[in-house]
């Protein structure tokens, strides 16, 4: 009823007939690497000076909420940019996504100028038109 222990089979599995399978990194006898059964998968090129892609730039969202409320015609542009930071950037077009992000924050602020440069003129129009009613007005007539 004793059982006969091969102690050779419990130490090394490359004997054995049901070996257990080998760890990651194991090493056999004779420092033999046993093969493992999973892949390393394929690592695409990464960003140069970097490991991996670059991080989303900003959608500048905010910059082209603020060309609809400041000029309105620029916000068509910028949200057409705004709306291609994500897919240019998935698609590995990083480049492509900073200009987009770049370009919806400009239309933004060109939209927010465009807004202060028209009150300007607005302002200084009514100045204008209230020193020359002024100036023309007869004050002996009252």
């Amino acid at each position: 009823m004793s059982e006969s222990i091969n102690p050779e089979s419990s130490s090394n599995p490359e004997s054995s007939s049901n070996p257990v399978p080998p760890k990651p990194g194991d090493t056999g006898a004779y420092g033999y690497q046993y093969p493992t059964q999973q892949q390393q998968p394929a690592q695409s090129q990464p960003y140069p000076g970097q490991y991996g892609p670059p991080p989303l730039p900003p959608s500048n969202a905010g910059w082209a909420v603020a060309a609809v409320l400041f000029f309105w015609p620029l916000a068509f542009a910028a949200f057409n940019h705004v709306h291609d930071v994500y897919p240019k950037w998935a698609m590995g077009d990083y480049q492509g996504a900073q200009y987009a992000s770049d370009r919806a924050k400009a239309l933004g602020k060109i939209a927010l100028w465009i807004w202060v440069a028209l009150i300007v003129v607005f302002v200084v129009g009514y100045a204008i038109l209230i020193i020359a009613l002024v100036a023309n007005s007869d004050t002996s007539s009252w």
